[in-house]
Parts: structure tokens; C-alpha cells; sequence
């Protein structure tokens, strides 16, 4: 099983198994097969150690994946909250950011349901 970048890759097609690292898609997989010269519809396990290492090199070289990327990302997060935007409001409530409607669905960000008790005559 190939490691690239701290993930295992299981033994798909190259531009489908690239994918399992976070930060990259299945365009800028296509775009590494295509630098490394290498045929995205082969499988992993058929690979050469060379080939992986030029892969490997590419993805550490071109692309900010994994750790850093998260790390990035957080930041960036927690930036917008110490700023007090809207954006970072939002977060801060747990809430949808984009405009989605809240009154209806939104269980993603806000959780389980909260039954609240009716009102007594």
C-alpha cells in the first residue's frame, strides 16, 4: 500500500486514490497524473517506487495538503472570529454561514433538536 503524505492510498485508479488525501480533489489529482506523466486510470499497487516518489515530491512541492492545510484553514477560522465579522459570528454561534435559512433544516451546524415544552393553559 502506497503512502503518500501520511495517508494510505488503497489500491484504486491514481487520480481516485489521490483524492483520499485532504486537499485534493479529483481535478488537481488530474493535474498531478498529468505533470508526473503518469496514466491516471492505473492502479496504485502498479506503480514503481520511482513513480511514487515523483508523485510524492509534487504533492509536497505544488500543494499544501494534510496538516498544513488544515492548520490554514483553523486559522482562518479563528480569525474571522477575533475580528467579530459576521462570518465569524457565525461560527462562533454554530450556525449556517451562507445565508441559508435557519428557521427550518440547518441540523447539520445546529445539532439534534431541542424540544422545548409547549406552552400551558
Amino acid at each position: 500500500m502506497a503512502r503518500i503524505a501520511g495517508i494510505d492510498l488503497p489500491n484504486k485508479h491514481v487520480n481516485i486514490a489521490l483524492t483520499y488525501i485532504f486537499g485534493i480533489g479529483r481535478s488537481s489529482a488530474d493535474k498531478i497524473c498529468e505533470k508526473a506523466k503518469i496514466d491516471p486510470y492505473r492502479r496504485i499497487n502498479d506503480l514503481s517506487q520511482e513513480e511514487l516518489n515523483v508523485l510524492r515530491h509534487l504533492i509536497e512541492n505544488d500543494y499544501k495538503v494534510e496538516g498544513r492545510l488544515r492548520t490554514e484553514v483553523a486559522l482562518n477560522i479563528k480569525r474571522l472570529m477575533d475580528i467579530g465579522c459576521y462570518r465569524g459570528l457565525r461560527h462562533r454561534k454554530g450556525l449556517p454561514l451562507r445565508g441559508q435559512r435557519t428557521r427550518t433544516n440547518a441540523r447539520t451546524r445546529k445539532g439534534k433538536k431541542k424540544t422545548v415544552a409547549g406552552k400551558k393553559k
